[in-house]
């Protein structure tokens, strides 16, 4: 066995574990369940990539800590819900420095306009609409909610034209990463929003703990590619 494969096993084992406690309502071990999921994918990527780590990736995870933490916390807490989002708002921004900085530019063909139009509509439906809800615990961060928006607006929309231009497999895992975050946040909103629901619960759950892992495995894919000149 690898040596990063058991705590990649560790990490789809709080997966499950936290599927199942969400459905069986049992909060307080789905909390034990979601705290195992970022330390063991973070010791994972270490692993893999021979505890070798950027600045930037660094400071991604330290924020994905802190947000994870607070989120796991469950105060009611309008401050504590404006940590929550600066620190997955950094998260977003240092993504997009990574997308501009170590990315080649997009080059748009004819043939590609009509699906990039198509996710440009869908991502501006998605924001300006989830922006619409008035959330009475949100008022206080209407500004920094829509900063938040347009920031995951301009991910998303970086990793769906890069997969829709080029087709690679790192292209792949930024869309999953991509869309892994959308519906998490949009959950996220769902369940602060509407009446209490295990589906609701769920989806947000299982969409963010997977966001990790494919974010983890774009980090690792970008790494082999940079190293690739490298080994020629």
């Amino acid at each position: 066995m690898k040596a990063n494969k058991p705590s990649l096993i560790l990490f789809f084992f709080a997966l499950l574990c936290t599927i199942i406690f969400d459905w069986a309502q049992q909060d307080f071990f789905a909390t034990y369940a979601k705290a195992i999921v970022l330390p063991a994918i973070f010791i994972y990527f270490l692993i893999s990539s021979e505890f070798q780590i950027g600045k930037t990736e660094g400071v991604i995870f330290f924020f994905c800590f802190t947000g994870q933490v607070y989120d796991l916390m469950d105060i009611e807490s309008s401050e504590l819900g404006g940590v929550i989002v600066i620190s997955f708002l950094i998260v977003y921004i240092l993504i997009v420095t990574i997308f501009i900085r170590e990315h080649d530019r997009i080059k748009l063909t004819k043939r590609d306009i009509l699906p990039i139009s198509i996710v440009v509509v869908f991502i501006v439906y998605l924001l300006i609409s989830v922006l619409s809800l008035q959330l009475d615990n949100m008022k206080k961060f209407n500004l920094l909610y829509t900063f938040y928006g347009i920031v995951l607006s301009i991910m998303s929309y970086f990793c769906f034209v890069s997969y829709i231009t080029k087709g690679t497999h790192i292209t792949l895992l930024m869309s999953l990463m991509a869309i892994s975050y959308i519906f998490s946040d949009i959950f996220y909103i769902f369940n602060e929003y509407f009446s209490y629901s295990i589906v609701l619960v769920l989806i947000r759950d299982v969409t963010q703990i997977l966001a990790y892992f494919f974010m983890v495995e774009y980090f690792l894919e970008k790494a082999r590619i940079q190293k690739k000149p490298i080994q020629q």
